[in-house]
């Protein structure tokens, strides 16, 4: 689902800038860590794992697919495979894998496949994508610590699968939350993401 048409000037801007690389870890640090979840738009992504202390940063981007170098306009008509998704770079001296993972179960809705909110397809599917065996290990546990905890009665069908190459989305979508803030703040409660959290989660 398109979320705002883009105005042709900056869309002639967007077209000028080199199409991005697979992403890596920020500055090569070895302190530091990945993980990548896709939960939907995003935009909406972002602001719960830049809140955590110990984040050193966020990217929106597009994985999980087949397509070298997608573009938005590609991977919102759907056909990729990829994802929207998040690459969070931490460090893990000041914020576990574990507390990442409660961070990203309570900002999807981890039972219905191929949608998040009122966008619809495989793009804005819910997904972990795990970059080591570990991750991998508390992954898989998480969820089942939600299915074995009897709050839903429908199944979880987020999926738990292998990181693949990450690529970065346009330089609009980085940080929308704060570069534009009502607009955000719009689409957050017009698609419905935050009182379906609150249905799911609680306040």
């Amino acid at each position: 689902m398109r979320r705002f048409i883009v105005t042709a000037a900056i869309a002639a801007a967007i077209a000028l800038v080199p199409r991005p690389q697979p992403a890596h870890a920020q500055g090569g640090d070895a302190r530091y860590e990945k993980a990548t979840f896709a939960g939907g738009c995003f935009w909406c992504m972002e602001p719960p794992f830049d809140e955590l202390p110990g984040v050193i940063s966020t990217t929106s981007g597009y994985t999980g697919g087949q397509k070298k170098n997608p573009t938005y306009e590609e991977v919102s008509a759907g056909g990729t495979g990829h994802a929207e998704s998040v690459e969070v770079v931490f460090d893990p001296a000041k914020v576990t894998y574990q507390q990442l993972l409660d961070v990203f179960w309570k900002n999807v809705d981890p039972l219905t496949a191929d949608r998040q909110f009122c966008d619809i397809g495989s793009q804005y599917r819910s997904a972990i994508f795990y970059h080591s065996d570990e991750q991998k290990r508390l992954a898989v546990a998480s969820k089942k610590a939600i299915e074995d905890s009897g709050r839903f009665k429908q199944p979880i069908v987020t999926e738990i699968v292998p990181a693949s190459a990450f690529y970065r989305a346009e330089e609009y979508h980085q940080d929308y939350y704060k570069k534009n803030p009502i607009r955000f703040k719009y689409y957050k409660y017009g698609c419905g993401r935050a009182k379906r959290l609150e249905q799911l989660w609680g306040k």
